[in-house]
This record gives structure tokens, sequence and C-alpha cells, in this order.
């Protein structure tokens, strides 16, 4: 379902829930992804703010890889709330991330 690891995405939460200290950090990483990636990081978030239902998550990211005029990461990154749109994405989706969470917290990375 997913072209991104939940993992990964829980990695690009974390790390835009630090505001500034993580921008640079957070727009490295989102950058570093593949195309797939990037499409399927914003359709989650697009599924999280409810722009898409759950149902059309692959219709999501084929739009993302369609309008995609803006660098994936100053979109996403300029887009109010997304740490809560990924998260609430990845819920809709049915994807329990607490196994990633918990890792990367200890890890502390």
């Amino acid at each position: 379902m997913l072209a991104i690891s939940p993992r990964k995405i829980v990695h690009i939460i974390y790390l835009a829930r630090e505001g500034t200290t993580g921008a640079a950090q957070v727009h490295a990483f989102i950058d570093g992804l593949n195309e797939d990636e990037q499409a399927s990081l914003t359709a989650v978030a697009w599924v999280g703010r409810g722009a898409f239902e759950p149902e059309d998550y692959d219709e999501a990211v084929a739009t993302a890889m369609a309008e995609a005029t803006t660098p994936t990461a100053d979109y996403l990154l300029g887009m109010p709330h997304v740490a809560e749109h990924l998260e609430n994405g990845l819920e809709a989706l049915g994807i329990d991330v607490t196994g990633e969470e918990e890792d990367f917290l200890k890890q502390g990375s």
C-alpha cells in the first residue's frame, strides 16, 4: 500500500514537531526520499487532513505525482499542522505505528 515505510513517516512527524529546530533536518530528510515515497507521504498527509478518504489513497498518490510542481518538502512544511495530518492519515489508513514510535524514541533519532 504505502511506498514509504511507516518508520520514515514517524521520523518526519517527530522532526516536524521540533519546529525551527528540526526544519533543516526534516527538509533534508524529505528531499532524500525518492519520488514514490514523496508522493506517498503527501497522500498520507492529504488523507489525514480530509482532502481524500482512506479508500481513495491510490488516487491521492496519483494526484500527488501529477500535480507536483513545488518541492515536496517545501509543500509539506508549508502545510499547517503537517505532523498531525501525517498521524491522522496513518490512523485513517489503519496503520499502527506504536512500535515504530517506541523504537524511534529509544534510539533518539
